[in-house]
């Protein structure tokens, strides 16, 4: 099979082959597109992500695909589920908001907590920080699809698997003629 496809690139022109590179790089080029156009219509930088633990259980597991809005007239309300990012954190967290705190000046702190986590999440939060604001928030998640998102987690554990994955979708869309 492998030999068969190499033989198949083989007997390709340099013309077929530059097409089929071009190819790649328009799927790759619309999926960027479609990416920043979601930012723009939900008001996210992320306006998807993957649930990574369980400390949302049982709302959402691990691997469950959730999207996010964020638009920044909407106030923030506590049982709200609000992805946020923490300085020195690189990865987003899925939490519940717990408490709210509003100031007469007008500023909202909240407090979140996973479900599933037995203490609020103070210990997660940047050293000295005890609330977060809006401007923590990377969106509120709007809906999900259970487990669909486990592809991802699967590829970031298991970067061989990654690569392979990669590698073949490419291989293929070198070789495709269509």
């Amino acid at each position: 099979m492998i030999q068969g496809a190499f033989d198949e690139l083989k007997r390709m022109n340099k013309r077929q082959f530059i097409y089929q590179v071009l190819s790649f790089g328009m799927i790759v080029s619309s999926a960027l597109m479609i990416w920043k156009g979601l930012m723009v219509v939900t008001g996210s930088e992320s306006p998807i992500v993957v649930v990574l633990s369980g400390s949302m259980e049982p709302a959402f597991h691990r691997g469950d695909l959730l999207f996010l809005t964020n638009y920044q007239e909407e106030p923030v309300r506590v049982g709200e589920i609000v992805v946020f990012k923490v300085e020195g954190r690189d990865i987003p967290i899925v939490h519940r908001v717990l408490k709210l705190h509003e100031k007469e000046n007008g500023t909202v702190k909240f407090l979140t907590k996973g479900d599933n986590n037995n203490v609020d999440d103070r210990g997660l939060y940047a050293p000295g920080q005890l609330w977060l604001t809006k401007k923590d928030v990377v969106g509120r998640a709007r809906g999900f699809l259970p487990y669909v998102g486990m592809v991802t987690i699967y590829m970031n554990e298991y970067p061989k698997f990654k690569y392979a994955v990669l590698c073949c979708l490419g291989f293929y869309v070198l070789i495709h003629r269509e």
